[in-house]
């Protein structure tokens, strides 16, 4: 019984020297840099970079252009409210007001006499 066991591990311990081996392979080819995964992971952390770099940019930008559009905005409902109260002081003005603030033009007709004197 003895020998069984004994039998048993060193068959146990071959075998998980085979996976230790295959295992090592395996981490030896995705760390390389060249053509494996670390390649390509590599690449990626790169490009992460990158792309926070572009993204603290744009929000930067956008920081600076929601600040204008803010001020822009501020300018336009000022303007809004000095119009709303031009337009209710003119609906406050009766219709005589009004008659009598349009200017008349007055035509005259000219006279033969007063072209003849011009020539």
């Amino acid at each position: 019984m003895q020998i069984i066991a004994d039998i048993l591990m060193g068959m146990a311990t071959l075998g998980a020297a085979i996976y230790c081996f295959v295992l090592a392979r395996r981490l030896k080819r995705f760390n390389q840099l060249e053509s494996g995964m670390g390649g390509a992971i590599a690449v990626l952390s790169a490009q992460v970079d990158d792309m926070t770099k572009a993204l603290n940019r744009a929000q930067a930008t956008a920081a600076g252009s929601a600040q204008q559009l803010g001020t822009v905005t501020e300018r336009a409902e000022q303007a809004a409210q000095r119009l709303e109260i031009m337009l209710a002081s003119l609906h406050d003005l009766s219709e005589e007001e009004t008659e009598a603030r349009r200017h008349r033009t007055v035509r005259r007709r000219t006279r033969s006499t007063d072209l003849e004197a011009a020539e």
